[in-house]
């Protein structure tokens, strides 16, 4: 998988392949990320890559040359048909399917944003999908392009010791994860659930589907509403709900 980042701040983004996954994915060549500077496409001696809005109002707009330049500059470096991808409030949710599809690409261009915008020209004639975290202001793009490698690089086969845990992370059935316990078996009072020391895997795989189904309507009930319960899945929300009660 190539990744390539277009930021004023490359060495912030740098970071992230610096510890755990990703930098495990990095150095198995599984992962190869490449930075480009706008700032490395101007032409002027103060290297602005920045201008007043038209129209008045608050903040600096990142101007059309360098960052087009930058862009066009990075797909040269990766594959063909690489997706151009800006981080941007006005973007999509990023999600766990955007994860799995992304994972599945030879290669993307993140463009992380910052001060007040992106001149729209730039983003009109270069980018193909714009994605947001979520409903919330940043000072810049870096930190959300960072979110997306992680999520990216995990789902890459062979980054992960045990290809089980990328298939059971939360939301990859669509759900919240499961509670998970480890040893001791009792600490402070508080014991582990005595159907995880059963070693009755039927009844275990049972009991944990049925506290992420659980756990998701309790806390992200739109989670639930999407699956269109069968029958079964109902069965064992109304047995977790009644439990609830019970305690």
């Amino acid at each position: 998988m190539h990744i390539a980042v277009v930021s004023i701040f490359p060495e912030m983004v740098g970071q992230v392949v610096e510890y755990g996954v990703v930098g495990r994915a990095e150095k198995r060549g599984l992962l190869s990320l490449h930075y480009e500077n706008p700032r490395d496409y101007t032409e002027d001696s103060h290297r602005t890559v920045d201008d007043r809005p038209y129209g008045g109002g608050p903040g600096m707009v990142l101007k059309y040359e360098p960052g087009a330049k930058a862009i066009r500059a990075a797909r040269n470096k990766l594959p063909a048909d690489s997706l151009v991808v800006c981080l941007s409030p006005q973007g999509a949710i990023f999600d766990q399917a955007t994860a799995q599809r992304f994972a599945k690409l030879p290669g993307m261009i993140l463009l992380a944003g910052r001060y007040e915008g992106i001149d729209e020209r730039l983003i009109d004639a270069e980018v193909d999908e714009e994605l947001s975290l979520g409903d919330f202001v940043m000072s810049g793009g870096e930190i959300a392009a960072m979110a997306v490698i992680d999520a990216v690089a995990r789902l890459l086969p062979g980054v992960l010791g045990d290809e089980e845990s990328a298939a059971q992370d939360s939301f990859m059935q669509g759900l919240l994860d499961h509670p998970h316990y480890t040893r001791p078996e009792s600490v402070d009072g508080l014991k582990v659930p005595a159907v995880l020391l059963s070693g009755d895997h039927a009844r275990i795989a049972r009991w944990r589907y049925k506290q992420a189904l659980g756990r998701s309507f309790l806390r992200r009930p739109e989670l639930v509403e999407r699956l269109k319960l069968s029958q079964e899945q109902r069965k064992l929300l109304d047995e977790f709900l009644q439990e609830q009660v019970r305690v």
